[in-house]
């Protein structure tokens, strides 16, 4: 490193290896032990907090790495991000979820605490009625009670059924409108029922996940009329007004590309069929994932890659995400032209993050869920004026579940105890850092993968009877060759056992409903996991 002098966080974080001047080891970095902040860091604290940082908070549902900045398929267009990315944001390249399914992934960033210490690992568990999360402020309350005025539309939060009406986290801030949009009816649909001819079994990917059709198609509603393009226009207008003074915590979701993967025409006409280029299908790419007895843990054909197989339909499916990523991406582009051309401009952090990965035919898999690299990466960008460098990718190891401390630290807000994650601040000063220490991401009750950037070491103690799964990025960065069997990897796996966690709380309570509770439901309402 090229600097004067080495600041105290990047000791910390440095792997011994590294301090010890050592060559570098294969093994994972060693977890740093929390200290008390020194009279620096506070000095530190007290100069982001003299900058006022406001925040603009932006959650995009199932978008994976196919953006243009973030290099997961040169096909995508996202002239916005990518606009974002250059000019203004630094792209953290080796991003991580909690979880890979949308609830257990927002509960666990919103409250700082990983699935295993809540027992929220599905979505039809209300972080609400778990006893490990129900009483922890959740990122947007801390920002509340400490002087910001904080406001939200779209998904944040996954939303429940209650005997009440709908929870879709509108207790966490103080301002969230009801602003509707929608597809206005169809120019034209596709699925694979539809080409089998066949009935859509809507079944979940996996038993007690959510159920979803694999279906795509073009609106009838001008793009000004879709929900997400409303959403970021009021999220635009506010980045026009004053706020007693206050600053605020924005917080903006977007649906797409949730499926159904449905937007207008002039998005899927940016990607003409004959010019789609679709991922590679290694068939028996999930033969070497087995049991200590040998047998297969997965079946080929994932989630919705049976049917989308069946029918021919790879292209389709695949052109279908991209133009909903471009959607995405014009949306957006709405929020930040309204944030350069405001007030805010200078003193607003921007991170926009997807809540997990997305497979779209990588494993023989249609979807999220599980641990491999596709469901595990998730899209991060980041933006703080004055402090992070533009036009730079950092391959530095996060997680969701750092942003919360980051924040607040970022915004000289006193630390949170609760946070189970670790601030990446010193991080986005210094992107060059050694900050290579595992991150966790969970599957459902007792399965874990574990990162250091290099390998992905996965423990399916829930699943599988502790089965194994290990691979090496650096010659095999797609994952096509599990390597927990061979000799030579028990001192990894042996490095990286000691980062899963100790303790896996039991699930918390799924949502119930009485027949009158649900009678009391808006209509529209009832299924908690359209999106």
């Amino acid at each position: 490193m090229k600097h004067n002098a080495i600041s105290l966080a990047a000791l910390l974080f440095a792997p011994l290896a590294a301090l010890c001047g050592a060559e570098e080891s294969s093994a994972p970095a060693a977890q740093p032990k929390p200290l008390a902040p020194s009279e620096a860091d506070l000095a530190e604290a007290e100069t982001y907090r003299s900058k006022g940082y406001n925040v603009l908070f932006i959650a995009v549902d199932d978008m994976n790495d196919w953006v243009g900045c973030l290099g997961g398929n040169p096909q995508a267009i996202t002239p916005n991000m990518d606009r974002l990315a250059k000019q203004q944001a630094m792209v953290m390249s080796k991003a991580y979820c909690a979880s890979t399914v949308c609830c257990p992934s927002r509960s666990a960033l919103l409250t700082g605490k990983r699935a295993a210490s809540t027992g929220v690992y599905g979505n039809g568990q209300n972080l609400k009625n778990a006893p490990n999360a129900k009483d922890v402020v959740t990122l947007p309350e801390y920002f509340g009670k400490h002087g910001y005025y904080t406001l939200s539309t779209g998904k944040i939060f996954h939303k429940h059924p209650t005997a009440n009406g709908m929870d879709e986290g509108q207790w966490a801030f103080q301002q969230v409108p009801n602003l509707g949009g929608g597809n206005k009816g169809m120019l034209w649909e596709e699925s694979p029922a539809s080409v089998l001819g066949v009935k859509s079994p809507d079944e979940p990917q996996e038993k007690g996940e959510e159920k979803e059709t694999a279906r795509w198609g073009a609106c009838k509603a001008p793009v000004e009329e879709t929900k997400d393009y409303i959403a970021c226009k009021w999220a635009a207008d506010q980045l026009q007004r004053d706020f007693d003074g206050k600053p605020f915590f924005l917080a903006l979701g977007i649906s797409k590309p949730h499926l159904p993967w449905i937007v207008p025409q002039q998005f899927f006409d940016l990607y003409p069929l004959e010019n789609i280029i679709p991922t590679e299908i290694i068939r028996d790419d999930i033969d070497d994932i087995v049991r200590k007895d040998g047998r297969p843990i997965f079946k080929p054909g994932i989630g919705f890659f049976q049917g989308i197989d069946k029918a021919n339909l790879h292209k389709q499916a695949q052109r279908a995400y991209l133009a909903n990523i471009s959607y995405v991406d014009y949306c957006l582009g709405v929020v930040f032209d309204a944030l350069n051309k405001s007030k805010y401009a200078g003193n607003t952090i921007v991170m926009v993050w997807g809540d997990h990965g997305w497979h779209l035919g990588e494993k023989t898999k249609y979807g999220k869920t599980d641990l491999w690299e596709e469901s595990d990466r998730v899209p991060l960008i980041v933006s703080v004026p004055g402090l992070v460098k533009p036009d730079v990718k950092c391959d530095g190891v996060v997680n969701l579940l750092d942003m919360y401390p980051t924040l607040i630290e970022l915004c000289g807000l006193p630390a949170n105890p609760e946070n189970e994650g670790r601030s990446f601040a010193p991080l986005l000063k210094n992107p060059a850092m050694e900050w290579s220490y595992p991150t966790l991401t969970t599957y459902q009750y007792k399965n874990h993968s574990l990162t250091d950037g290099r390998y992905r070491y996965t423990w399916y103690g829930g699943k599988a009877d502790g089965a194994e799964e290990l691979y090496d990025h650096a010659n095999d960065p797609l994952e096509h060759k599990n390597l927990a069997a061979n000799l030579e990897s028990k001192a990894i796996i042996a490095g990286f056992q000691k980062y899963l966690p100790t303790q896996n709380e039991p699930n918390s309570p799924s949502n119930k409903l009485s027949g009158a509770d649900k009678k009391k439901m808006r209509k529209g309402t009832q299924k908690s996991d359209e999106e």
